[in-house]
């Protein structure tokens, strides 16, 4: 326990001293051996046999991936845009942010989430901020984790360098939704995509700091 810290009178653990910034913290159990289940492009699965500190060996599946950018794209109107795409997996047309696997070797976080704003959107956008760090996905049984940025001062693609969509882009739509609403519709969850509420809700907090 920190020496600024105090057990909590009535509660199990403890009560983090005044100030201090509490994190997630970096650590690694031992892996007393590995297997691989699958190979793919975009994610592959491993089997470890993890030793905890009590002794235990306990085996672990992990989805590898690479990691994916998201990006809230707001217009001088305060509208954000999303697109109505369709995912086989959970059988619905989702509203999300424009977004992407990091899939090209050696391109920054920034330099994905501009690339995939001109594939899916056709846009480019002048200003861009950082609203989430560091997501993970679902740590329980992937790696993958995600960056969020904020895209303003919008313009288009010119038309002989757009991309030409396929699979379940070809099908997507876009729509512009009122900042506000967007974020009521993430809270009262007609919006249901993960990194899309993180990403709105970053924004909204981001706004009023």
């Amino acid at each position: 326990m920190s020496p600024d810290r105090v057990a909590h009178p009535s509660l199990t653990g403890v009560v983090a001293a005044p100030g201090e910034q509490v994190a997630d913290r970096e650590q690694h159990w031992p892996v007393a051996g590995t297997s691989r289940l699958y190979d793919g492009h975009y994610m592959s699965l491993r089997q470890d046999l993890v030793s905890a500190p009590d002794g235990a060996e306990l085996s672990r599946q992990v989805v590898e991936h690479r990691g994916a950018v998201g990006v809230v794209v707001l217009d001088d109107d305060d509208r954000v845009l999303l697109l109505e795409q369709y995912r086989h997996p959970v059988g619905h047309r989702l509203l999300e942010l424009p977004a992407g696997v990091l899939d090209v070797e050696g391109e920054s976080p920034l330099d994905a989430a501009r690339r995939e704003l001109g594939e899916e959107t056709d846009l480019v956008a002048e200003h861009w901020e950082t609203l989430v760090h560091r997501a993970h996905a679902s740590p329980g049984y992937t790696e993958e984790r995600w960056q969020v940025f904020l895209a303003r001062g919008l313009s288009l693609v010119p038309d002989d360098a757009r991309t030409v969509r396929e699979g379940e882009e070809a099908d997507m739509g876009i729509v512009w939704l009122p900042f506000d609403e967007a974020v009521q519709g993430a809270l009262q969850g007609r919006i249901g995509d993960c990194m899309t509420m993180i990403g709105l809700l970053a924004a909204h907090a981001h706004r009023r700091a």
